[in-house]
């Protein structure tokens, strides 16, 4: 294995792992609600995940709508250090009728925003928490969300997942009542439950599809390593059996060197003198 080979097989490998580890990550990165279904009638705890995309600003803040049409009559926030929250309550444009009565009036939104230096860095996510009810009989909710950087970028989740499933470049939040959620919705670390007390939740706390994405990662980032140990390894072998062979090659006589001499015969030895006879 030559140079170049090494090059090109080392090339691909690095390329595969990043591809293992890319994939699970963008299919994640994107504001959601957790847990994505909650029961009607209930107050449920939910959680807003909000990574940062951005590899060089960080998320200062957070916008989420709640519906105007199914509203929700009661929002609590769970405080979050560096973090402060503005919950605006106000007149529905018409009045809407459940089991319960005829609701005026309703949260229609949640606004978080960092301290300096207290945001979202690139490569973390944060958690925000509320608690949110009583929740509205029917199939869905859309909780659209506003996501601002410190560079002053503003991205938008507020677009709808068609009945096709086939998730859009932006969706929004939506929390599944009576409809039933994609299979692969986010039950995340908190669930749906009867009580107004948000669960505690830690902004470093990875679960659901984080973990899972960041496993399969690891996993591509490890098999690419692993072909490029592979490849150097063929190419020290490689080297070797090359140097050996071109040590025997030179070791070898020529095919056209002529054969040597053989050694003259040694010249009989002189006889003695046996002296004089009488």
């Amino acid at each position: 294995m030559n140079t170049r080979t090494l090059v090109r097989v080392s090339a691909v490998a690095s390329a595969s792992a990043l591809l293992v580890l890319a994939a699970p990550l963008a299919a994640s990165a994107h504001v959601h609600v957790v847990p994505e279904s909650a029961p009607a009638g209930d107050y449920a705890t939910l959680a807003f995940k909000v990574p940062t995309e951005s590899a060089t600003a960080s998320t200062v803040k957070l916008e989420v709508d709640f519906p105007t049409d199914h509203p929700f009559t009661s929002v609590s926030y769970q405080p979050i250090t560096g973090w402060t929250a503005v919950v605006t309550t106000a007149t529905l444009p018409a009045p809407v009728k459940t089991s319960s009565g005829t609701i005026t009036e309703g949260v229609t939104k949640v606004v978080w925003t960092a301290d300096a230096g207290a945001g979202i860095v690139p490569g973390a996510f944060q958690q925000f928490f509320v608690s949110a009810g009583a929740v509205p009989d029917t199939g869905k909710v859309e909780l659209p969300a506003i996501q601002t950087y410190s560079d002053g970028t503003v991205v938008r989740w507020d677009e709808a997942t068609p009945s096709s499933g086939d998730e859009p470049e932006h969706p929004a939040p939506t929390l599944y009542i009576n409809d039933t959620p994609p299979a692969d919705a986010d039950q995340g670390i908190v669930a749906a439950t009867s009580t107004a007390a948000p669960v505690a939740a830690s902004s470093s706390s990875s679960n659901g599809d984080d973990g899972l994405g960041l496993g399969f990662g690891i996993g591509g980032l490890g098999l690419g390593v692993i072909a490029l140990i592979v490849a150097l390894l063929a190419y020290v072998r490689a080297s070797r059996s090359g140097g050996a062979a071109r040590r025997t090659a030179t070791s070898a006589p020529s095919a056209g060197a002529a054969p040597a001499a053989p050694a003259a015969p040694a010249a009989p030895a002189a006889p003695a003198d046996s002296g004089s006879q009488e």
